[in-house]
C-alpha cells in the first residue's frame, strides 16, 4: 500500500501544479473555515485519459492500478465522442477511485487514424510490461515522461477539428485529466452540490455548464460538476507556443442508498452511498477541456 500511495502522491503534486484552481479551492474552504486542513478532502476518483490502439490504451494503463489492488468495476459507451472508459474500486475505501477511458481510433477516418498512429506508432509494445511496478519512482517518472514526439501545432489542430479528446491525449500523454472532491463528506450547507457550486462561483471559479451546471444520474443518486480548464502555455514541435486547455477539477455529491436512508448521519460511511459513475454525466464532464467551455465569457 505504501508503493501505491507514493504513485497517487506523484501524481497529485504534479497535477496541483499545473491547475491552478486546487490551490484557490483549497485555500479558499480553510479560510472559510469549511474544513481546517487539506487532509478534511476525500478524492473521490482521479482520471485518465488514453489512446486505443493495441499497445495502449486501457488495458494497457489499467495493469499499474491492478497490480495494486484496483478491482475493473464497469464500462462505458461513448458513443458520439468515440470513448470507452472503465471504472475502478480502490483496496481501500480512503483511497480515490479511478476513472480510465480510451479514444475508440478505429472509429475516425483513415486520414485522422493516420495520424494519431503516426505518435502511437512509436511506442512498440506495451510500456507499462517493461515496469517494475513495485517501484513507486519508476512508476511515477512513467506516468509522467513523453510516449512519443510533441506534436506541432498544426496535427494538434487537425485533431483537435474531429475530436478535442484525441488533441488533449496527443499532448498531455497520461497527465492526470482530473480529481475530484467528494462534496457529500464536506460539512453542511457544504455537503450540496448546489450549494458548493455557488460557493465556487463566489470565488471565482468558472463551472462547466454542458448539460446544465449539475449533472444527475437517471438514479438521482449521483450529482457532478467541474471546472473549465484554464488555458495553459503549451509547446510543440520547434518550440511553437500556443495555449491549450490543461487539466480541470470536478465535484461529487454521492447520495446516501435507500436501503441505508434510516441510518444516522455520523454512522454513514462509502459504502452506504452510491458507488460508480453514470454514461450521460461523464460524457459532459469530458467538455470540461473543450473550447464550447473553455472558449466562453467568463461570468
Amino acid at each position: 500500500m505504501d508503493t501505491l500511495n507514493k504513485i497517487l502522491d506523484g501524481l497529485m503534486t504534479r497535477y496541483q501544479q499545473r491547475v491552478s484552481d486546487v490551490s484557490t479551492i483549497m485555500h479558499a474552504l480553510i479560510d472559510k473555515g469549511i474544513i481546517s486542513q487539506l487532509s478534511d478532502i476525500e478524492n473521490d476518483h482521479i482520471a485518465f485519459r488514453t489512446i486505443g490502439v493495441p499497445q495502449l490504451g486501457i488495458q494497457s494503463l489499467e495493469k499499474i492500478f491492478l497490480h495494486h489492488g484496483y478491482v475493473a468495476r464497469e464500462d462505458f459507451y461513448f458513443e458520439y465522442k468515440k470513448i470507452n472508459a472503465r471504472w475502478y474500486a480502490p483496496p481501500e475505501n480512503s483511497l480515490p477511485r479511478i476513472f480510465i477511458s480510451e479514444l475508440r481510433v478505429n472509429d475516425f477516418p483513415d486520414s485522422i487514424q493516420k495520424v494519431i498512429t503516426s505518435f502511437t506508432d512509436e511506442v512498440k509494445t506495451d510500456p507499462v510490461e517493461y515496469l517494475d511496478l513495485n517501484n513507486a519512482r519508476q512508476v511515477d517518472e512513467f506516468l509522467h515522461s513523453p510516449l512519443w514526439r510533441t506534436p506541432s501545432w498544426e496535427e494538434f489542430q487537425m485533431l483537435a477539428e474531429v475530436s478535442e479528446y484525441a488533441s488533449w491525449a496527443i499532448y498531455n500523454k497520461y497527465y492526470l485529466n482530473h480529481f475530484t472532491i467528494s462534496v457529500h463528506n464536506l460539512p453542511h450547507p457544504y455537503n450540496s452540490l448546489e450549494v458548493f457550486n455557488e460557493f465556487l462561483m463566489s470565488i471565482g471559479i468558472t463551472l462547466n455548464n454542458a448539460g446544465g451546471l449539475i449533472k444527475t444520474s437517471k438514479d438521482g443518486l449521483l450529482k457532478q460538476s467541474s471546472s473549465v480548464s484554464k488555458m495553459m502555455d503549451a509547446t510543440f514541435a520547434n518550440d511553437d507556443m500556443h495555449q491549450i486547455a490543461g487539466s480541470y477539477v470536478e465535484f461529487a455529491e454521492r447520495k446516501v442508498l435507500p436501503e441505508f436512508a434510516h441510518m444516522p448521519e455520523h454512522e454513514i460511511e462509502r459504502t452506504h452511498r452510491r458507488d460508480g459513475f453514470e454514461t450521460a454525466n461523464a460524457d459532459k464532464i469530458f467538455e470540461s477541456t473543450y473550447s464550447s467551455q473553455t472558449g466562453k465569457p467568463k461570468s
